[in-house]
Protein backbone atom coordinates (compact mmCIF):
# COMPACT_ATOMS: atom_id res chain seq x y z
CA UNK A 1 0.00 0.00 0.00
CA UNK A 2 2.87 2.55 1.02
CA UNK A 3 4.59 1.52 -2.43
CA UNK A 4 1.15 2.79 -4.33
CA UNK A 5 1.23 5.75 -2.92
CA UNK A 6 4.47 6.63 -3.69
CA UNK A 7 3.66 5.57 -6.68
CA UNK A 8 1.23 7.61 -6.91
CA UNK A 9 3.03 11.16 -5.99
CA UNK A 10 5.36 10.59 -8.74
CA UNK A 11 2.42 10.38 -11.34
CA UNK A 12 1.08 13.67 -10.02
CA UNK A 13 4.78 15.34 -10.23
CA UNK A 14 4.62 13.94 -13.60
CA UNK A 15 1.30 15.12 -14.98
CA UNK A 16 2.72 18.39 -13.64
CA UNK A 17 5.59 18.62 -15.42
CA UNK A 18 4.14 17.80 -18.65
CA UNK A 19 1.65 20.84 -17.51
CA UNK A 20 4.16 23.12 -16.01
CA UNK A 21 4.88 26.34 -17.66
CA UNK A 22 8.13 27.43 -16.25
CA UNK A 23 7.87 31.05 -16.89
CA UNK A 24 4.40 31.69 -15.40
CA UNK A 25 6.34 33.67 -12.17
CA UNK A 26 8.33 36.29 -12.16
CA UNK A 27 10.80 36.35 -9.19
CA UNK A 28 10.27 39.96 -7.45
CA UNK A 29 12.56 39.74 -4.59
CA UNK A 30 15.47 37.59 -3.14
CA UNK A 31 16.55 37.62 0.14
CA UNK A 32 19.64 34.95 0.72
CA UNK A 33 22.40 34.49 2.52
CA UNK A 34 25.14 32.95 1.48
CA UNK A 35 28.13 30.86 2.99
CA UNK A 36 31.47 30.30 0.98
CA UNK A 37 33.96 27.61 2.03
CA UNK A 38 37.02 28.29 -0.52
CA UNK A 39 38.75 25.21 0.16
CA UNK A 40 35.61 23.01 -0.49
CA UNK A 41 34.81 25.07 -3.14
CA UNK A 42 31.90 24.89 -1.44
CA UNK A 43 28.68 27.02 -1.51
CA UNK A 44 25.26 26.88 1.26
CA UNK A 45 22.50 28.82 0.62
CA UNK A 46 19.58 29.79 2.93
CA UNK A 47 17.07 32.70 2.72
CA UNK A 48 13.42 33.99 1.14
CA UNK A 49 12.28 34.05 -1.89
CA UNK A 50 9.29 36.06 -3.44
CA UNK A 51 7.60 35.32 -6.74
CA UNK A 52 4.14 36.77 -8.64
CA UNK A 53 2.31 35.08 -10.59
CA UNK A 54 2.49 36.58 -14.73
CA UNK A 55 -0.05 34.10 -16.60
CA UNK A 56 -3.21 34.46 -17.33
CA UNK A 57 -4.22 31.33 -14.97
CA UNK A 58 -3.77 29.99 -11.64
CA UNK A 59 -1.12 28.31 -10.94
CA UNK A 60 -0.58 25.77 -8.69
CA UNK A 61 3.09 24.48 -9.56
CA UNK A 62 6.43 26.53 -9.84
CA UNK A 63 10.01 25.34 -11.03
CA UNK A 64 13.56 26.70 -9.06
CA UNK A 65 16.19 25.51 -11.16
CA UNK A 66 19.85 25.98 -9.64
CA UNK A 67 22.65 24.60 -10.99
CA UNK A 68 23.55 20.91 -11.19
CA UNK A 69 26.32 20.78 -8.98
CA UNK A 70 23.80 22.64 -6.20
CA UNK A 71 21.28 20.58 -4.50
CA UNK A 72 18.13 21.35 -3.13
CA UNK A 73 17.93 20.78 1.00
CA UNK A 74 14.46 22.42 1.95
CA UNK A 75 11.63 24.21 0.17
CA UNK A 76 8.86 26.08 2.42
CA UNK A 77 6.07 28.04 2.72
CA UNK A 78 4.44 29.84 5.62
CA UNK A 79 6.82 27.86 7.72
CA UNK A 80 5.90 24.46 6.50
CA UNK A 81 7.78 22.06 3.99
CA UNK A 82 6.02 21.50 0.63
CA UNK A 83 6.12 18.42 -1.88
CA UNK A 84 8.50 19.23 -4.43
CA UNK A 85 10.31 16.64 -7.06
CA UNK A 86 13.89 17.15 -7.51
CA UNK A 87 15.16 16.21 -11.23
CA UNK A 88 18.14 17.17 -13.35
CA UNK A 89 16.82 19.27 -16.41
CA UNK A 90 19.19 19.90 -19.60
CA UNK A 91 19.88 23.38 -20.14
CA UNK A 92 22.99 25.64 -20.94
CA UNK A 93 22.07 28.44 -19.21
CA UNK A 94 24.37 26.83 -16.56
CA UNK A 95 28.24 26.11 -17.11
CA UNK A 96 27.87 22.78 -16.55
CA UNK A 97 24.94 22.30 -19.05
CA UNK A 98 22.19 20.98 -16.48
CA UNK A 99 19.94 22.18 -13.78
CA UNK A 100 18.84 20.54 -10.38
CA UNK A 101 14.96 21.32 -10.73
CA UNK A 102 12.52 21.61 -8.17
CA UNK A 103 8.75 21.02 -9.41
CA UNK A 104 7.04 22.62 -6.37
CA UNK A 105 3.54 21.67 -5.51
CA UNK A 106 2.32 24.77 -3.60
CA UNK A 107 -0.66 24.31 -0.84
CA UNK A 108 -2.86 26.30 -2.68
CA UNK A 109 -2.90 28.37 -6.00
CA UNK A 110 -1.74 31.63 -7.14
CA UNK A 111 -4.04 33.80 -8.98
CA UNK A 112 -3.18 36.09 -11.75
CA UNK A 113 -1.07 38.60 -10.36
CA UNK A 114 -1.07 37.17 -7.11
CA UNK A 115 2.35 36.14 -4.88
CA UNK A 116 4.04 33.94 -2.74
CA UNK A 117 7.08 33.70 -0.92
CA UNK A 118 9.35 30.53 -0.44
CA UNK A 119 11.82 29.92 1.91
CA UNK A 120 14.61 27.60 0.20
CA UNK A 121 17.79 26.02 1.06
CA UNK A 122 20.24 24.93 -1.20
CA UNK A 123 23.93 23.43 -1.24
CA UNK A 124 27.05 22.15 -3.12
CA UNK A 125 30.32 22.63 -4.94
CA UNK A 126 30.81 25.09 -8.02
CA UNK A 127 34.06 23.59 -9.58
CA UNK A 128 35.14 24.74 -13.11
CA UNK A 129 32.83 22.99 -15.50
CA UNK A 130 33.12 23.33 -18.95
CA UNK A 131 31.21 20.53 -20.09
CA UNK A 132 28.38 22.93 -22.10
CA UNK A 133 30.65 23.77 -23.74
CA UNK A 134 32.72 20.63 -24.85
CA UNK A 135 29.83 18.69 -25.84
CA UNK A 136 29.63 21.11 -28.91
CA UNK A 137 33.14 20.64 -30.09
CA UNK A 138 35.23 23.37 -27.92
CA UNK A 139 38.51 22.18 -27.11
CA UNK A 140 38.65 21.81 -23.61
CA UNK A 141 41.79 24.26 -23.08
CA UNK A 142 39.82 26.72 -24.90
CA UNK A 143 36.89 26.48 -22.87
CA UNK A 144 38.38 27.00 -19.62
CA UNK A 145 39.02 30.89 -20.89
CA UNK A 146 35.34 30.92 -21.34
CA UNK A 147 33.50 29.24 -18.89
CA UNK A 148 36.11 30.53 -15.90
CA UNK A 149 33.84 30.36 -13.13
CA UNK A 150 34.51 28.81 -9.84
CA UNK A 151 35.00 28.89 -6.24
CA UNK A 152 38.63 28.31 -5.58
CA UNK A 153 41.56 27.74 -2.86
CA UNK A 154 43.26 31.13 -4.25
CA UNK A 155 40.51 32.40 -6.39
CA UNK A 156 36.76 32.53 -6.67
CA UNK A 157 34.66 34.49 -9.61
CA UNK A 158 31.16 33.20 -9.98
CA UNK A 159 28.87 34.99 -12.51
CA UNK A 160 25.45 34.92 -12.77
CA UNK A 161 22.46 32.96 -14.94
CA UNK A 162 24.04 32.60 -18.12
CA UNK A 163 27.05 31.18 -16.66
CA UNK A 164 26.41 29.77 -13.22
CA UNK A 165 22.69 29.72 -11.77
CA UNK A 166 23.85 30.06 -8.20
CA UNK A 167 20.53 31.36 -7.30
CA UNK A 168 17.03 30.36 -7.78
CA UNK A 169 15.34 30.96 -11.43
CA UNK A 170 12.72 29.56 -13.64
CA UNK A 171 13.59 29.57 -17.35
CA UNK A 172 12.54 27.01 -20.39
CA UNK A 173 15.73 25.02 -21.39
CA UNK A 174 18.04 26.47 -24.29
CA UNK A 175 21.23 25.08 -25.46
CA UNK A 176 24.21 26.21 -27.28
CA UNK A 177 23.64 24.17 -30.53
CA UNK A 178 20.66 25.95 -30.97
CA UNK A 179 21.46 29.26 -32.20
CA UNK A 180 20.99 32.30 -30.31
CA UNK A 181 18.82 30.08 -28.11
CA UNK A 182 20.57 30.71 -24.68
CA UNK A 183 20.38 34.20 -25.50
CA UNK A 184 17.13 34.38 -25.86
CA UNK A 185 16.24 32.70 -23.22
CA UNK A 186 18.30 34.84 -20.84
CA UNK A 187 17.23 38.26 -22.03
CA UNK A 188 14.17 37.13 -21.58
CA UNK A 189 15.18 36.33 -17.78
CA UNK A 190 16.86 39.62 -17.52
CA UNK A 191 13.87 41.63 -19.10
CA UNK A 192 11.15 40.12 -16.62
CA UNK A 193 13.57 40.36 -13.54
CA UNK A 194 14.85 43.87 -14.38
CA UNK A 195 12.75 45.07 -11.71
CA UNK A 196 13.19 43.10 -9.27
CA UNK A 197 15.50 43.73 -5.63
CA UNK A 198 18.09 41.33 -4.29
CA UNK A 199 19.93 40.95 -1.23
CA UNK A 200 22.74 38.68 -0.33
CA UNK A 201 24.86 38.47 2.39
CA UNK A 202 27.74 36.96 1.39
CA UNK A 203 30.16 34.65 4.01
CA UNK A 204 33.23 33.38 3.76
CA UNK A 205 35.35 31.34 6.22
CA UNK A 206 38.80 29.86 6.40
CA UNK A 207 41.28 28.78 8.76
CA UNK A 208 44.49 31.13 8.22
CA UNK A 209 47.34 34.07 9.45
CA UNK A 210 47.61 35.51 5.78
CA UNK A 211 45.93 38.78 4.28
CA UNK A 212 42.26 38.29 4.59
CA UNK A 213 40.77 37.82 0.88
CA UNK A 214 38.73 40.39 -0.15
CA UNK A 215 34.67 39.42 -0.76
CA UNK A 216 33.66 41.31 -3.93
CA UNK A 217 30.05 41.93 -5.63
CA UNK A 218 28.52 44.05 -8.71
CA UNK A 219 25.92 45.38 -6.75
CA UNK A 220 25.82 48.03 -3.63
CA UNK A 221 27.73 46.75 -0.86
CA UNK A 222 26.25 47.66 1.93
CA UNK A 223 27.86 46.59 5.22
CA UNK A 224 31.53 44.45 5.92
CA UNK A 225 31.93 42.59 9.00
CA UNK A 226 34.92 40.62 10.22
CA UNK A 227 35.35 37.96 12.83
CA UNK A 228 38.23 35.86 14.43
CA UNK A 229 38.09 33.05 16.64
CA UNK A 230 41.28 31.22 17.30
CA UNK A 231 42.36 30.44 13.70
CA UNK A 232 38.94 30.77 12.30
CA UNK A 233 38.13 33.91 10.48
CA UNK A 234 34.98 34.91 8.85
CA UNK A 235 34.08 38.07 6.49
CA UNK A 236 30.38 38.89 5.38
CA UNK A 237 29.41 41.41 2.74
CA UNK A 238 25.95 42.66 2.27
CA UNK A 239 25.52 43.39 -1.28
CA UNK A 240 22.21 44.89 -2.78
CA UNK A 241 20.42 45.10 -6.20
CA UNK A 242 17.38 47.52 -6.08
CA UNK A 243 16.62 47.01 -8.61
CA UNK A 244 19.02 44.56 -10.81
CA UNK A 245 18.33 46.18 -13.88
CA UNK A 246 20.72 45.17 -16.03
CA UNK A 247 22.76 43.59 -13.64
CA UNK A 248 23.39 39.74 -13.93
CA UNK A 249 24.51 39.49 -10.10
CA UNK A 250 28.26 38.28 -9.45
CA UNK A 251 30.00 37.30 -6.54
CA UNK A 252 34.08 36.99 -6.12
CA UNK A 253 37.11 36.81 -3.51
CA UNK A 254 40.77 37.04 -4.12
CA UNK A 255 43.66 38.10 -2.43
CA UNK A 256 44.12 41.76 -3.78
CA UNK A 257 45.79 44.76 -3.66
CA UNK A 258 43.83 48.09 -4.68
CA UNK A 259 44.87 51.36 -6.65
CA UNK A 260 41.54 53.22 -5.33
CA UNK A 261 40.39 56.36 -7.40
CA UNK A 262 37.36 58.81 -7.41
CA UNK A 263 36.42 57.27 -10.56
CA UNK A 264 37.64 54.14 -10.59
CA UNK A 265 38.50 51.25 -8.49
CA UNK A 266 41.10 48.27 -9.36
CA UNK A 267 41.32 44.76 -7.51
CA UNK A 268 44.53 43.11 -8.83
CA UNK A 269 46.92 40.85 -7.18
CA UNK A 270 50.67 42.35 -6.34
CA UNK A 271 51.95 40.83 -9.19
CA UNK A 272 50.30 43.12 -11.70
CA UNK A 273 51.09 46.32 -9.60
CA UNK A 274 52.44 48.04 -13.07
CA UNK A 275 49.49 47.00 -15.20
CA UNK A 276 46.70 48.04 -12.32
CA UNK A 277 48.82 51.55 -12.23
CA UNK A 278 49.00 51.84 -15.93
CA UNK A 279 45.16 51.37 -16.32
CA UNK A 280 44.19 53.78 -13.60
CA UNK A 281 46.27 56.50 -15.41
CA UNK A 282 44.30 55.55 -18.82
CA UNK A 283 40.92 56.01 -16.81
CA UNK A 284 41.86 59.35 -15.68
CA UNK A 285 43.15 60.61 -18.74
CA UNK A 286 39.46 60.02 -20.65
CA UNK A 287 37.30 61.06 -17.66
CA UNK A 288 37.03 64.70 -18.90
CA UNK A 289 35.96 63.00 -22.17
CA UNK A 290 33.55 60.63 -20.67
CA UNK A 291 31.97 63.92 -18.75
CA UNK A 292 32.00 66.07 -21.33
CA UNK A 293 29.66 63.56 -23.53
CA UNK A 294 28.07 62.00 -20.56
CA UNK A 295 28.21 63.64 -17.71
CA UNK A 296 30.13 63.54 -14.24
CA UNK A 297 30.07 59.22 -13.49
CA UNK A 298 27.45 58.68 -10.66
CA UNK A 299 29.82 55.86 -8.74
CA UNK A 300 32.76 53.87 -9.40
CA UNK A 301 33.68 51.98 -12.01
CA UNK A 302 35.90 48.44 -10.75
CA UNK A 303 38.09 46.48 -12.59
CA UNK A 304 39.04 43.15 -11.02
CA UNK A 305 41.20 41.11 -12.27
CA UNK A 306 40.88 37.40 -13.21
CA UNK A 307 43.83 34.71 -12.19
CA UNK A 308 43.74 32.98 -15.53
CA UNK A 309 45.76 34.78 -17.76
CA UNK A 310 43.92 34.36 -20.93
CA UNK A 311 40.43 34.62 -19.34
CA UNK A 312 37.70 36.11 -21.97
CA UNK A 313 36.73 39.35 -19.96
CA UNK A 314 33.53 40.13 -18.79
CA UNK A 315 31.41 42.90 -17.98
CA UNK A 316 28.35 43.58 -15.89
CA UNK A 317 27.21 46.99 -15.47
CA UNK A 318 30.15 49.54 -14.59
CA UNK A 319 32.04 46.50 -13.16
CA UNK A 320 34.96 44.64 -16.09
CA UNK A 321 36.31 41.24 -14.84
CA UNK A 322 39.36 41.03 -16.70
CA UNK A 323 42.93 39.93 -17.10
CA UNK A 324 45.46 42.69 -16.50
CA UNK A 325 48.87 43.23 -18.90
CA UNK A 326 50.53 45.97 -19.79
CA UNK A 327 48.52 46.47 -23.18
CA UNK A 328 49.44 50.02 -23.65
CA UNK A 329 47.55 53.43 -23.22
CA UNK A 330 45.46 53.47 -26.24
CA UNK A 331 43.71 50.02 -25.79
CA UNK A 332 43.41 51.01 -21.77
CA UNK A 333 41.57 54.70 -22.57
CA UNK A 334 39.45 51.93 -24.88
CA UNK A 335 38.42 49.39 -21.94
CA UNK A 336 38.17 52.44 -19.19
CA UNK A 337 35.64 54.38 -21.62
CA UNK A 338 33.00 51.73 -21.46
CA UNK A 339 33.47 51.31 -17.72
CA UNK A 340 32.89 55.12 -17.10
CA UNK A 341 30.04 55.88 -19.54
CA UNK A 342 27.98 52.96 -17.64
CA UNK A 343 29.37 55.03 -14.35
CA UNK A 344 28.06 58.25 -15.90
CA UNK A 345 25.10 57.46 -17.78
CA UNK A 346 22.29 55.02 -17.20
CA UNK A 347 19.20 53.19 -19.00
CA UNK A 348 16.82 50.26 -19.13
CA UNK A 349 16.81 50.12 -22.36
CA UNK A 350 19.85 47.83 -23.14
CA UNK A 351 20.23 49.15 -26.51
CA UNK A 352 20.95 52.55 -25.02
CA UNK A 353 22.80 51.38 -22.17
CA UNK A 354 25.26 48.84 -24.05
CA UNK A 355 25.14 51.23 -27.72
CA UNK A 356 26.55 53.92 -26.03
CA UNK A 357 29.62 52.20 -23.99
CA UNK A 358 30.37 50.96 -27.21
CA UNK A 359 29.84 54.03 -29.19
CA UNK A 360 32.33 55.75 -26.63
CA UNK A 361 34.94 53.38 -27.49
CA UNK A 362 34.49 54.51 -31.03
CA UNK A 363 34.84 58.13 -29.87
CA UNK A 364 38.15 57.36 -27.57
CA UNK A 365 39.54 55.65 -30.49
CA UNK A 366 38.99 58.76 -33.06
CA UNK A 367 40.19 61.19 -30.37
CA UNK A 368 43.63 59.23 -30.48
CA UNK A 369 43.97 58.74 -33.69
CA UNK A 370 41.47 60.44 -36.12
CA UNK A 371 37.76 59.04 -37.71
CA UNK A 372 39.43 56.06 -39.56
CA UNK A 373 40.55 54.51 -36.05
CA UNK A 374 37.11 54.74 -34.93
CA UNK A 375 36.37 53.30 -38.22
CA UNK A 376 38.67 50.07 -38.28
CA UNK A 377 37.18 49.80 -34.37
CA UNK A 378 33.88 49.07 -35.16
CA UNK A 379 34.23 46.88 -38.34
CA UNK A 380 36.24 44.41 -36.21
CA UNK A 381 32.12 44.16 -34.68
CA UNK A 382 30.51 44.34 -38.42
CA UNK A 383 31.00 41.06 -39.20
CA UNK A 384 29.11 39.62 -36.50
CA UNK A 385 26.31 41.89 -36.74
CA UNK A 386 25.70 40.60 -40.45
CA UNK A 387 26.03 37.00 -39.63
CA UNK A 388 23.44 37.72 -37.16
CA UNK A 389 21.01 39.00 -39.61
CA UNK A 390 21.86 37.09 -41.86
CA UNK A 391 20.35 34.17 -39.43
CA UNK A 392 17.30 36.22 -38.50
CA UNK A 393 16.31 36.81 -41.76
CA UNK A 394 16.97 32.83 -42.90
CA UNK A 395 14.54 32.45 -39.15
CA UNK A 396 11.82 35.03 -40.83
CA UNK A 397 11.49 33.40 -43.68
CA UNK A 398 10.70 30.09 -41.72
CA UNK A 399 8.73 32.09 -39.33
CA UNK A 400 10.57 30.80 -36.92
CA UNK A 401 11.87 34.19 -34.92
CA UNK A 402 10.20 37.05 -34.10
CA UNK A 403 11.67 40.29 -35.46
CA UNK A 404 14.67 42.19 -33.23
CA UNK A 405 14.15 45.10 -32.88
CA UNK A 406 16.72 46.89 -30.99
CA UNK A 407 14.01 48.29 -28.64
CA UNK A 408 13.00 44.18 -27.69
CA UNK A 409 16.28 41.83 -28.90
CA UNK A 410 18.15 39.85 -26.58
CA UNK A 411 20.84 38.91 -29.00
CA UNK A 412 24.32 40.98 -27.47
CA UNK A 413 25.76 41.54 -31.39
CA UNK A 414 22.25 43.90 -32.23
CA UNK A 415 22.09 45.45 -28.52
CA UNK A 416 25.50 46.28 -28.41
CA UNK A 417 27.68 46.54 -31.52
CA UNK A 418 24.33 47.23 -33.70
CA UNK A 419 23.37 50.13 -31.28
CA UNK A 420 27.04 51.33 -31.60
CA UNK A 421 26.66 51.58 -35.26
CA UNK A 422 23.00 53.50 -34.45
CA UNK A 423 24.71 55.88 -31.95
CA UNK A 424 27.69 57.17 -34.84
CA UNK A 425 25.17 57.17 -37.27
CA UNK A 426 23.22 59.42 -35.40
CA UNK A 427 25.98 61.84 -34.67
CA UNK A 428 26.88 61.76 -38.29
CA UNK A 429 23.40 62.63 -39.35
CA UNK A 430 22.58 65.68 -36.38
CA UNK A 431 25.89 66.80 -34.91
CA UNK A 432 27.64 66.26 -31.73
CA UNK A 433 26.65 69.23 -30.10
CA UNK A 434 22.73 68.41 -30.74
CA UNK A 435 23.22 64.91 -29.76
CA UNK A 436 25.03 66.07 -26.49
CA UNK A 437 22.30 67.74 -25.41
CA UNK A 438 19.71 65.35 -25.87
CA UNK A 439 21.63 63.06 -24.28
CA UNK A 440 21.80 65.50 -21.30
CA UNK A 441 18.32 65.87 -21.31
CA UNK A 442 17.27 62.37 -21.02
CA UNK A 443 16.45 60.68 -17.55
CA UNK A 444 16.13 57.18 -17.58
CA UNK A 445 12.98 57.36 -15.06
CA UNK A 446 11.17 58.75 -18.09
CA UNK A 447 12.04 56.77 -20.35
CA UNK A 448 8.69 54.75 -19.90
CA UNK A 449 7.94 55.14 -24.46
CA UNK A 450 9.82 53.90 -27.23
CA UNK A 451 10.04 57.17 -28.78
CA UNK A 452 11.45 59.01 -26.24
CA UNK A 453 14.92 58.93 -27.30
CA UNK A 454 13.91 59.84 -30.94
CA UNK A 455 12.05 63.33 -29.22
CA UNK A 456 15.01 64.65 -27.30
CA UNK A 457 17.07 64.11 -30.22
CA UNK A 458 14.54 65.96 -32.85
CA UNK A 459 14.06 68.66 -30.14
CA UNK A 460 17.35 69.68 -30.39
CA UNK A 461 17.18 69.13 -34.43
CA UNK A 462 14.37 70.69 -35.39
CA UNK A 463 14.28 67.50 -37.94
CA UNK A 464 11.50 64.48 -38.26
CA UNK A 465 13.79 61.20 -37.93
CA UNK A 466 11.09 59.15 -37.86
CA UNK A 467 12.26 56.70 -40.55
CA UNK A 468 15.49 56.53 -39.37
CA UNK A 469 14.43 54.44 -35.67
CA UNK A 470 11.55 53.17 -37.65
CA UNK A 471 14.42 51.17 -39.70
CA UNK A 472 17.54 50.44 -37.33
CA UNK A 473 15.39 51.24 -33.83
CA UNK A 474 11.41 50.28 -33.51
CA UNK A 475 11.80 47.61 -36.20
CA UNK A 476 14.61 45.12 -37.72
CA UNK A 477 14.96 45.89 -41.38
CA UNK A 478 18.25 44.41 -41.61
CA UNK A 479 21.89 46.29 -42.89
CA UNK A 480 21.63 48.26 -46.17
CA UNK A 481 23.24 47.34 -49.11
CA UNK A 482 24.73 50.15 -51.20
CA UNK A 483 25.99 50.16 -54.81
CA UNK A 484 27.04 52.99 -57.17
CA UNK A 485 24.26 52.90 -59.92
CA UNK A 486 25.18 55.24 -62.32
CA UNK A 487 27.92 57.93 -62.49
CA UNK A 488 27.61 60.76 -65.40
CA UNK A 489 30.95 63.13 -65.28
CA UNK A 490 30.42 66.18 -67.68
CA UNK A 491 32.82 68.72 -67.87
CA UNK A 492 31.24 72.45 -67.41
CA UNK A 493 31.96 75.83 -69.39
CA UNK A 494 34.57 76.88 -66.36
CA UNK A 495 36.62 73.55 -67.02
CA UNK A 496 35.40 71.69 -64.20
CA UNK A 497 33.23 68.57 -63.91
CA UNK A 498 29.60 68.06 -62.92
CA UNK A 499 29.36 64.67 -61.37
CA UNK A 500 25.94 63.13 -61.05
CA UNK A 501 26.16 59.70 -59.05
CA UNK A 502 23.01 57.63 -58.25
CA UNK A 503 23.47 55.05 -55.64
CA UNK A 504 21.10 52.49 -54.99
CA UNK A 505 20.66 50.67 -51.49
CA UNK A 506 19.93 46.28 -52.34
CA UNK A 507 18.78 46.40 -48.81
CA UNK A 508 15.45 46.88 -46.22
CA UNK A 509 17.17 49.67 -43.94
CA UNK A 510 17.60 53.41 -45.26
CA UNK A 511 20.63 55.26 -43.75
CA UNK A 512 22.35 58.72 -44.76
CA UNK A 513 25.26 57.13 -46.14
CA UNK A 514 28.82 59.48 -47.20
CA UNK A 515 30.25 59.46 -51.12
CA UNK A 516 33.16 60.07 -51.77
CA UNK A 517 34.28 61.29 -55.59
CA UNK A 518 38.05 60.67 -55.94
CA UNK A 519 40.10 62.60 -58.79
CA UNK A 520 44.00 62.83 -59.40
CA UNK A 521 44.51 65.57 -57.35
CA UNK A 522 41.85 65.53 -54.26
CA UNK A 523 38.47 63.88 -52.86
CA UNK A 524 35.19 65.20 -52.47
CA UNK A 525 32.70 63.22 -50.23
CA UNK A 526 28.66 64.33 -49.67
CA UNK A 527 26.39 62.66 -47.64
CA UNK A 528 23.76 60.86 -49.12
CA UNK A 529 19.94 59.78 -47.74
CA UNK A 530 19.03 56.44 -49.53
CA UNK A 531 16.17 54.57 -48.29
CA UNK A 532 15.85 50.80 -48.25
CA UNK A 533 14.84 49.29 -51.28
CA UNK A 534 15.64 52.90 -53.16
CA UNK A 535 17.75 54.98 -55.46
CA UNK A 536 19.12 58.79 -54.95
CA UNK A 537 21.38 60.78 -56.62
CA UNK A 538 24.08 63.63 -55.31
CA UNK A 539 25.89 66.00 -58.07
CA UNK A 540 29.41 67.01 -56.99
CA UNK A 541 31.46 69.26 -58.91
CA UNK A 542 35.31 68.27 -59.10
CA UNK A 543 38.29 70.71 -60.52
CA UNK A 544 39.73 67.15 -63.05
CA UNK A 545 38.15 63.94 -64.16
CA UNK A 546 36.50 61.99 -61.78
CA UNK A 547 38.69 58.34 -61.43
CA UNK A 548 36.68 55.88 -58.25
CA UNK A 549 33.06 56.51 -56.60
CA UNK A 550 33.20 55.12 -53.02
CA UNK A 551 30.14 54.79 -51.12
CA UNK A 552 29.78 54.24 -47.55
CA UNK A 553 33.46 54.90 -45.27
CA UNK A 554 32.93 52.00 -42.82
CA UNK A 555 30.44 54.56 -40.98
CA UNK A 556 26.81 52.72 -41.78
CA UNK A 557 26.95 48.96 -41.39
CA UNK A 558 26.62 46.78 -44.46
CA UNK A 559 25.76 43.17 -45.32
CA UNK A 560 27.95 43.43 -48.22
CA UNK A 561 31.28 46.15 -48.92
CA UNK A 562 32.31 44.28 -51.98
CA UNK A 563 30.25 46.88 -54.34
CA UNK A 564 31.28 49.98 -52.40
CA UNK A 565 33.68 50.71 -55.31
CA UNK A 566 32.88 52.09 -58.44
CA UNK A 567 35.57 52.52 -61.09
CA UNK A 568 34.96 55.56 -63.52
CA UNK A 569 35.96 55.05 -67.11
CA UNK A 570 37.72 58.02 -68.87
CA UNK A 571 35.67 60.86 -69.47
CA UNK A 572 35.39 61.89 -72.91
CA UNK A 573 36.54 65.20 -74.24
CA UNK A 574 33.63 67.16 -75.76
CA UNK A 575 34.78 70.04 -78.65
Amino acid sequence: MKFFSVVCILWAFAGSCLALNREAFTFTKYDLNLHIEPEQQRLAARGNISLRNDSGVPQKNLSLQISSSLGWRSIQVSGHPVQFLSQTYTSDIDHTGALSEAIVTLPQEVPPKGTVEIEIGYEGVIPLDTTRLTRIGVPDDQAKHTDWDQIGARFTAVRGVGYVTWYPVAIEAASLSDANSVFEAVGRWKARETQASMTINLTNSDEGSGARPTLLCNGKVAQQFYEQTGRARSATTECSYDPIGMNAPFFGLGNYDTVDQPQLKIYYFAEHKSAAENYALAAQKVTTFITDWFGAPHHQAEVVELSDPEAAPYESGSMLLTTLNDVGTKPAEIAAVHQLTHASFSSPRPWIYEGLAHFAQALCAERQSGRQAALDFMETHRAAIADTEKTLASERAGKTSAEQSLIDTNIEELYRSKAMYVWWMLRDMVGEQALKRALAAYHPDEDKNPAYLQRLIEAQTKSDLTWFFDDWVYHDRGLPDFRVASVYPSKTAQGSYMVTVTVENLGSAGAEVPVTIRTPETEVTKRLEVRGKSRNSVRVVVTSPPQEIVVNDGSVPESDLSNNLFKVPPVAETH
